[in-house]
């Protein structure tokens, strides 16, 4: 099978989750990845143990990508990584700030070298102003950027369960980095790339910011609730478990109310018939919703609601979603030979049928990119 990116060779200096996670898109899309690592490995190697002695974030972010170990302060490996980058076409790093340039692979100067090299530096709060040598790790960010204010209980603010921060910052890589793969079809040339966990967090906080400067406040926290639209969040129903409904228009609210709440005059009341009421009103539409709520168990109010067409979810934890009838699972090998389940990518293609790469042990193929990347005479080039 050839993969959308076949051909493509990917040279990546990463740890952690922001970069690996942009590298393993690219490796699942068919691009050749050699992940770069120290000696120790790549920190993410050791979150956890609990696949088989594998990092189940490891696992997670790695599949299909080659593990090759250097230390750049050595000549020889200096060379080596200096010969596959002229040949790659593509850079990536998330390294401290400023630490690929001082071991002399700056992204300006490997561009240099190599005009059609599409480069990518990651990082907390990108390359310039005030906070480009801050270090930073997600759960900072979030806090710095203002999404764990807009997050959270009524009483306090918490943190995002996921590490969005980084994933969004490999996110946005793997887009800018198939730009300008795009750009480079036109133009032939390269690009530089710089890309920010800080600035991914701070666009999605522009809503929150509009609000700021137009009321003195950002829209307040509300947990499970819409702090700007309603009927939007968890209600108990009869047998004491939870459900989550989403009402996003005046239409949606009128068919609800009739054929759900069955009183069709909720639909025009002028508490409740447009969303700025609604919101306003909360209480008393809420109190109507628990009581109509209460009169069913969890499964009998899912049917009705899906037979009116109206949104909602089971509001589930990992075990439930682990046995998810709509889960999609792929398997993947891991460095001892086993085979493990991991959730699929979520790009679906009609070409083809996803097929993820193994996981490689720490250095599987340092010896192997050696020998393909030096000739048999072991001739040593300087660093570029």
């Amino acid at each position: 099978m050839v993969g959308r990116l076949d051909g493509l060779l990917v040279v990546s200096i990463e740890q952690a989750v922001a970069a690996p996670y942009c590298t393993s898109r690219l490796a699942d899309a068919g691009a050749r990845v050699l992940k770069i690592e120290r000696q120790e490995g790549d920190f993410a190697r050791r979150y956890d143990n609990i696949l088989d002695g594998e990092s189940s974030w490891f696992v997670w972010l790695n599949r299909g990508k080659e593990s090759v170990v250097l230390d750049f302060k050595k000549k020889d490996d200096a060379a080596l990584l200096s010969r596959i980058i002229r040949k790659a076409d593509i850079f990536i790093q998330n390294l401290s700030p400023g630490a690929t340039d001082r071991a002399g692979f700056g992204s300006s100067k490997l561009r240099a070298s190599n005009p059609r090299l599409i480069t990518c530096d990651i990082s907390g709060y990108g390359t310039s102003g005030p906070y480009r040598d801050v270090r930073a790790y997600d759960f900072l960010v979030q806090c710095e950027s203002g999404v764990a204010s807009v997050t959270g209980s009524i009483d306090s603010p918490a943190r995002v369960g996921v590490s969005v921060c980084d994933l969004t910052a490999g996110l946005n890589a793997y887009g800018a980095i198939l730009e300008a793969l795009i750009g480079r079809g036109t133009s032939g040339q390269g690009e530089g790339i710089q890309i920010s966990l800080f600035d991914g967090m701070a666009d999605w906080m522009n809503v929150a910011r509009f609000h700021q400067l137009k009321h003195g406040s950002s829209p307040a926290r509300m947990g499970l609730s819409h702090s700007l639209i309603a009927p939007y969040g968890v209600y108990i129903v009869g047998d004491g478990k939870e459900i989550v409904i989403a009402i996003q228009n005046d239409r949606e609210w009128q068919r609800f109310a009739s054929n759900v709440l069955l009183d069709s005059s909720l639909g025009t009341d002028i508490r409740f018939d447009n969303n700025a009421s609604r919101v306003e009103n909360r209480k008393s539409m809420d109190e109507i919703i628990v009581k109509v709520f209460s009169r069913y168990k969890l499964e009998a109010l899912c049917e009705l609601l899906t037979n009116e067409n109206i949104a909602f979810g089971r509001l589930n934890n990992a075990k439930q979603l682990a046995s998810h009838p709509h889960l999609r699972k792929t398997q993947v090998q891991l460095p001892n030979g086993d085979m493990v389940d991991l959730i699929s990518p979520p790009s679906q293609f009609n070409s083809e049928k996803s097929v993820l790469g193994s996981v490689p042990s720490l250095g599987q193929h340092t010896d192997s990119i050696k020998q393909e990347f030096f000739s048999d005479k072991g001739d040593v080039l300087e660093r570029i």
